[in-house]
C-alpha cells in the first residue's frame, strides 16, 4: 500500500482498498470520539494525531495489517492485552484476518490523551 503522496487523512483513507479503508475509518472515528480536540495531519507518510502539539497516536495501512502507533508508554501499559499481536517498541499490527480490537484502541487513545494532558496541558 503506497501513501507517499497523501497530504490529508481523507486522501490517505480514500486511496486505500478494503479491508483497510473501513478499518482506518473506524480507528479515526475512535480517535475523534476520545480526543475531539486532537489535530490531524500526515506525518511519516501516515495519519497522525496530536494534542498539546505533541504526538497522540498514528496509524498506517500495510498489505496485511493496520499499524497502530501509540508510543512506547501505551504499548507498555497495555502489554498483556497486546500479547496476541506482532509488536515493536511503540507499534502494534492489527491483521486484516482478525477483528479490529476497537475497545482496546479506545483505551489506548484515552491513555495517551491523559498522558499528554498530564505532561503538556
Amino acid at each position: 500500500m503506497k501513501h507517499t503522496k497523501s497530504t490529508t487523512i481523507d486522501d490517505y483513507i480514500e486511496d486505500a482498498t478494503e479491508p483497510a479503508k473501513s478499518r482506518m475509518v473506524r480507528i479515526r472515528r475512535i480517535i475523534n470520539q476520545v480526543a475531539p480536540e486532537a489535530s490531524e495531519s500526515i506525518s511519516y507518510h501516515m495519519p497522525a494525531f496530536k494534542t498539546f502539539g505533541k504526538p497522540l497516536v498514528y496509524f498506517g495501512c500495510h498489505d496485511r495489517h493496520i499499524g497502530f502507533y501509540a508510543t512506547p508508554s501505551a504499548h507498555t501499559a497495555f502489554e498483556s492485552e497486546l500479547n496476541g499481536y506482532k509488536r515493536g517498541k511503540g507499534s502494534v499490527q492489527f491483521p486484516f484476518d482478525q477483528p479490529l480490537p476497537e475497545k482496546l484502541i479506545r483505551r489506548m487513545v484515552l491513555f495517551r490523551k491523559k498522558e499528554n494532558e498530564e505532561k503538556f496541558g
